[in-house]
């Protein structure tokens, strides 16, 4: 039945998009065939490919304030540049399902971050026309610089464009690769696409004017050779540059990318179609570095998403005529668990401040900047920075909680090494989205935060296995006086009842929740609801780990000694995991452990995107499946054993 509703939901929203999509984006099914379109008929095209991305977004869900503000830039890029010849590299990839629509995808589109269909990001494998993957932030730059330097070095004709936005802008990697991008003076264009924060504002018809003539042949030859005339010159030389940045400065607002070796063209209107495609041919034109600023409306073109472009950037289904979401009734997430902590633990002691890497809202972390702004910082898509800027506070004294996604966490890790854990700071990480996150897929699946952090001889790393668990955990990190990690999953927990008390837990001792023979369940985190499961069925042993380091290495050695099996489960990677710190355990300890050893956890692959529980079962985390894998192995063992009987029976004869 379900089948069939999904059936009849999609045949209706086909018939929908048919009716709205008229013969030109019908026509369009490649950027050869976009480029065979006249240069005045491309508004109307973007028009289509905007009420195409709303219609189909609406039944799917996934990313779209940003790929509405995108939609005529990347018509005007397919349109001007030679796709996939020319090299076009997305960042991040929010705003990718216009390029997705153009490049042959627009039939799959409504397959967008389910199981077997196409990724909400940039995937190589998935298209000619995607030059380089994205999910992180602030890699486009770096990755274009080394596709044109590839391009050159094999003596191929090729353009390559990155285009990054304004709050990609804010990393690191992103001003290296622009310094790296000057020193080299190799053919590179890089657009801005500034659709929050505007660097300048345009100042209409000068601004326009000053665009034409430096994006115009004739003003760049006269560049070029008062630069060579000028050599010859130098006192001259220097007060003509000095006059000109001088002047440039008080005009536009590129003096800074001209300061790294780009030729700077902007800011311009990024919603008007001529005047893209005009600027980009002509910029195409230009050798060396180019640096457009285009100002985009985030959501432009769909009044809901304009009004409120963060509400809108990831959105679950909705009614395409009103922008009205679907609202699921659930249990309060861990990001607002954590939020309610931190702020009632900073009334509690104002030592406590917030840090987060441009995740405010993801994190939980709304009320607290309203309530203590002068005790948060969102320090932009910087997560090295984040956690250096954390050290410092903490060695004066602070008590900083850094709110970080486990994928994000990943940036950071010399930084927590090196910065945190080395110099014994009392840092607290509240680690999002750990583990697997259904349709957002493998680029920002927390799978390997267990793996790198519990290398570190000073980390007290716990996973909670329900809201309650959250909270004291959280807690027992702030009065750890060292660094400390709770790590939780997206979204909600199984429901239980939360405990408003700044409580804690005693460090590294585990919960035995029930008593049973031949197999212990040893649950980290969120598998505890699987794992209850699975001891119902089997009458096993089963303990909620709570901490993964330390272990509760005393209460392991007991269930080595009592039972023939011990299965692990955890939502992080099997490779180097918890399951891994319990191995280490039972290999050191004085007491030999002559039962078996079974890891529950992720696979040694990227999972791909689908539904949580489909992803579950593809890794063979679901109930069944453990049940399966348990039984399977006792009846092996007993094999084995009944195998070594009659061997040595034939033997004694």
């Amino acid at each position: 039945m379900c089948g069939l509703i999904r059936l009849q939901t999609h045949e209706l929203m086909t018939q929908k998009q048919a009716s709205a999509v008229d013969s030109l984006l019908s026509r369009v099914n490649l950027p050869a065939d976009l480029r065979q379109l006249r240069e005045d008929q491309l508004p109307q095209l973007a028009d289509e490919v905007r009420q195409y991305l709303i219609d189909t977004v609406s039944q799917t869900g996934g990313h779209l304030a940003a790929g509405l503000g995108v939609v005529e830039l990347t018509v005007a890029l397919h349109y001007v540049f030679d796709t996939p010849h020319d090299k076009l590299v997305w960042d991040v990839g929010h705003q990718a399902y216009p390029h997705k629509i153009l490049t042959g995808r627009k039939q799959q589109l409504h397959t967008l971050r389910q199981r077997d269909g196409l990724s909400g990001f940039l995937k190589r494998s998935e298209s000619e026309y995607d030059s380089f993957g994205a999910g992180h932030s602030s890699t486009s730059i770096s990755a274009a610089l080394g596709m044109a330097v590839a391009a050159a070095q094999q003596h191929r004709d090729c353009s390559v464009v990155a285009v990054i936005g304004d709050a990609a802008l804010t990393a690191g990697m992103a001003f290296e690769a622009l310094n790296h991008a000057g020193e080299l003076d190799q053919d590179l264009l890089v657009i801005l696409n500034d659709n929050d924060m505007s660097i300048s504002h345009s100042v209409g018809g000068l601004s326009k004017s000053l665009n034409r003539l430096l994006a115009s042949r004739f003003y760049n030859q006269v560049r070029e050779r008062s630069k060579s005339m000028l050599t010859r010159l130098p006192v001259l030389g220097r007060w003509i540059r000095r006059w000109e940045e001088h002047m440039k400065g008080m005009l536009l607002p590129g003096t800074l990318f001209e300061e790294l070796g780009f030729t700077y063209i902007g800011p311009i209107d990024g919603h008007d179609v001529p005047a893209m495609v005009s600027t980009l041919r002509r910029m195409r034109a230009i050798s060396g570095p180019q640096f457009l600023h285009v100002v985009t409306h985030k959501g432009h073109g769909f009044e809901p998403a304009e009004n409120d472009p963060c509400n809108y950037h990831g959105v679950s289904p909705f009614d395409p005529h009103t922008g009205k979401m679907d609202q699921a009734v659930c249990s309060p997430s861990y990001s607002r668990i954590f939020g309610d902590w931190l702020c009632q633990a900073a009334e509690a002691d104002e030592r406590v401040l917030a840090i987060t890497p441009a995740m405010c809202e993801g994190s939980g972390l709304n009320e607290f900047a309203e309530r203590f702004p002068q005790r948060y910082f969102d320090v932009g898509i910087a997560e090295q920075h984040a956690l250096t800027f954390a050290a410092g506070l903490a060695a004066e004294g602070m008590k900083p909680v850094v709110a970080i996604y486990s994928t994000f966490l990943q940036r950071a890790f010399d930084q927590l090494a090196h910065d945190v854990d080395l110099q014994n700071l009392d840092i607290t990480l509240a680690v999002d989205r750990a583990g697997l996150v259904g349709a957002d897929g493998p680029t920002h699946a927390g799978s390997f935060d267990l793996s790198f952090c519990r290398i570190l001889p000073n980390m007290l790393i716990m996973a909670p296995a329900h809201e309650r668990e959250c909270r004291q955990m959280l807690q027992t990190g702030l009065q750890y006086g060292g660094p400390a990690m709770v790590r939780y999953p997206r979204g909600g927990g199984s429901g239980v009842e939360i405990d408003s008390s700044l409580s804690t837990l005693p460090i590294g001792k585990a919960e035995l929740l029930r008593q049973g023979p031949d197999v212990a369940l040893l649950a980290f985190g969120s598998m505890l609801s699987v794992a209850e499961k699975v001891a119902a069925e089997l009458g096993a042993t089963l303990v909620n780990m709570r901490f993964i380091k330390p272990l509760d290495v005393q209460l392991i050695e007991q269930m080595a000694q009592t039972h023939s099996l011990l299965v692990t489960l955890e939502e992080n990677s099997i490779a180097g995991g918890a399951g891994s710190a319990v191995a280490e355990c039972l290999a050191g300890s004085e007491q030999a452990f002559h039962g078996r050893l079974l890891h529950i956890g992720l696979p040694d692959e990227y999972v791909a995107h689908a539904r949580p529980e489909e992803q579950f079962r593809q890794c063979g985390m679901d109930a069944a499946s453990i049940i399966s894998r348990i039984q399977h192995m006792q009846q092996s063992g007993e094999a084995d054993a009944l195998s070594a009987a009659v061997l040595s029976a034939d033997s004694a004869g």
